[in-house]
């Protein structure tokens, strides 16, 4: 009897050690760190006028299923952000008497929630310039940016890169010293944006 028990124990051991050398190799494999950014950057060039975006992120794999990234963008708006889809995304006529300049670092923290479908919570702070049409600058504000964002992952060329299809949901609770003739624009619409699209990728490393 002590040696059947002995046997199976033996067995157990042998079978546990053998799956956790097998879960720490696979660990190992995994590939923690990756830099990215959006096509958005690449669109920036073409665009008139170019709203000079640019976004580069860096991201650390907790877990195979927690993503923490730290995001450095700066951009250039003509007119307010709410503005929804439609005869009123594009229209001048609601446009600032004059453009901001952003510049702006953030956090954001991925879970992977079913293979490669993902949840995504952003919260970058920018500080902002607001410039008048003869592009001087008038003064200075602060923007905390909210982005609540699901996509998925997929992984190209041996898991060497990846790029991640996305729909986004973003809002600005705090948007401050904006000048009045900015202020009256600004007031007209939502202080949120839905179902804006994202296209993302990166690099492993």
């Amino acid at each position: 009897m002590k040696l059947k028990a002995y046997f199976l124990l033996g067995i157990t051991m042998i079978l546990f050690s053998n799956g956790f050398s097998q879960s720490v190799k696979r660990d190992k494999q995994r590939k923690k760190h990756f830099i990215g950014s959006t096509v958005f950057v690449l669109a920036t060039p073409l665009l008139s006028p170019s709203p000079e975006y640019y976004q580069l992120n860096y991201g650390y794999r907790i877990t195979p299923k927690d993503v923490l990234s730290f995001e450095a963008i700066t951009w250039k708006y003509s007119g307010p952000l709410g503005r929804p889809y439609g005869p009123d995304f594009d229209n001048e006529e609601s446009d600032f008497p004059g453009h901001v300049k952003a510049f702006g670092a953030g956090l954001a923290y991925k879970r992977f929630l079913w293979k490669g479908f993902y949840g995504q919570i952003h919260a970058t702070l920018f500080k902002q310039n607001y410039i008048d049409k003869n592009k001087n600058k008038i003064q200075s504000g602060f923007q905390v940016f909210n982005t609540l964002r699901f996509g998925y992952h997929i992984e190209l060329f041996k898991k060497r890169c990846f790029i991640e299809p996305s729909i986004a949901f973003t809002n600005w609770p705090v948007n401050t010293n904006l000048p009045a003739s900015f202020q009256i624009e600004e007031d007209k619409w939502n202080n949120f944006f839905l179902f804006e699209p994202g296209l993302h990728f990166g690099i492993n490393f």
